[in-house]
């Protein structure tokens, strides 16, 4: 039955460590769960399990989200599952199936990365804020409702060399959120992008050699991996409504990367 006393996120590629760690942290905040990902599988299970056993209310929603035409109705679902939605995360996503040199790049790699990483959430966003809009369902003690895109540090100032198709799907995206942050903010949806930068997952386990290398050299300040906590906590601080006058804006989760430093 709806609790409208409880905010739902709904978090995507939440079978992967950084969308459970964005979901785990969501919890925390006093947040139920839909949990969308490719296809049912045992982590995506686990973590709705370990979820419900916290108290938290969770279901597991699969989508191919870059299935675009299908999106709608996903929206639909997710809304009906407890009544209500009042944050989108836009964590699923893939990486390049070589890394590699740009000239190399091929069309197959290219278009999966713009598929998944740009398309399937532009209008995964779209069509959850329609949603938002036409729902009469109260807000929860005046909190806004929000979505909240996960990106890269490597979009400004930064080329990750080996990653080129994965970047510029990514570079879009940041400047998505602005679109839809200009035009959901009257409406009291809030929107942001958070840009994780050297993280400890399994995507940047084959670099794993050279990214300690630039840690150790300072090339991140804080000196050391960023753990997907990390992500979650800031995810969950927007999502709460602490920064709500922080319209459009980016919070890079990246240990300093960004800095100049000399």
């Amino acid at each position: 039955m709806p609790d409208s006393s409880r905010r739902v996120a709904l978090v995507t590629g939440a079978a992967g460590g950084l969308g459970a760690a964005i979901a785990r942290a969501l919890a925390d905040a006093g947040f139920d769960l839909v949990l969308n990902d490719l296809a049912h599988s045992d982590s995506l299970s686990r973590l709705c399990a370990e979820l419900q056993a916290y108290g938290i209310r969770a279901q597991v929603l699969p989508q191919d989200i870059a299935k675009v035409e299908d999106l709608p109705a996903f929206a639909d679902q997710a809304f009906a599952i407890f009544g209500r939605l009042d944050c989108l995360v836009n964590n699923a996503g893939v990486s390049v199936l070589s890394r590699g040199d740009i000239l190399d790049v091929s069309p197959e790699s290219f278009d999966r990365c713009l598929a998944v990483n740009l398309r399937a959430q532009f209008f995964l966003t779209q069509a959850i804020a329609r949603s938002m809009l036409k729902s009469s369902t109260p807000t929860v003690a005046d909190k806004r409702r929000c979505v909240i895109t996960i990106t890269t540090v490597a979009v400004e100032h930064m080329v990750g060399t080996v990653l080129a198709e994965y970047c510029i799907a990514k570079a879009g995206l940041s400047h998505m959120v602005k679109h839809f942050a200009a035009r959901l903010v009257e409406d009291g949806i809030d929107c942001y992008e958070v840009r994780p930068g050297m993280m400890s997952t399994d995507m940047t386990e084959s670099s794993r050699a050279k990214y300690d290398a630039l840690i150790a050299s300072g090339f991140v300040p804080a000196r050391r991996w960023g753990e997907v906590a990390d992500v979650g906590r800031a995810v969950a601080t927007l999502a709460d409504g602490r920064l709500t006058y922080a319209v459009g804006q980016t919070i890079s989760v990246d240990g300093g990367m960004a800095m100049k430093t000399f």
